[in-house]
């Protein structure tokens, strides 16, 4: 995600065996956390379930150029850039583990 979204990456809290529990991403300033698939905490991965249950919204100066580093960086589009009736210019894509996120800009 750091590669396709331009995210910076932030840091991996691991099990004492070295497996990764969870990674910090950060944008613009703010954290995401993201957690891996552990059925003991109920937490589970769309590729799993074969569904979403929800997802990502972060905004971006440039939806566009954003959307076109994502593209180019290979990742699976489900909707290129619109500009939407409430004001906010976005795009829909999805993360390897199938998650998805919306990139838009900032309502006018």
């Amino acid at each position: 995600m750091v590669e396709i979204f331009g995210f910076e990456a932030g840091s991996l809290h691991h099990t004492e065996d070295g497996q990764v529990v969870h990674g910090e991403v950060h944008v613009d300033g703010a954290s995401i956390w993201l957690h891996r698939e552990t059925a003991d905490q109920g937490l589970a991965s769309p590729q799993s379930h074969q569904a979403g249950f929800g997802g990502l919204a972060v905004l971006v100066d440039d939806v566009d150029a954003h959307y076109e580093r994502a593209r180019a960086a290979g990742a699976v589009i489900d909707h290129v850039p619109q500009s939407q009736t409430y004001g906010r210019r976005e795009y829909g894509v999805q993360d390897r583990e199938g998650h998805r996120w919306w990139f838009g800009t900032a309502a006018v």
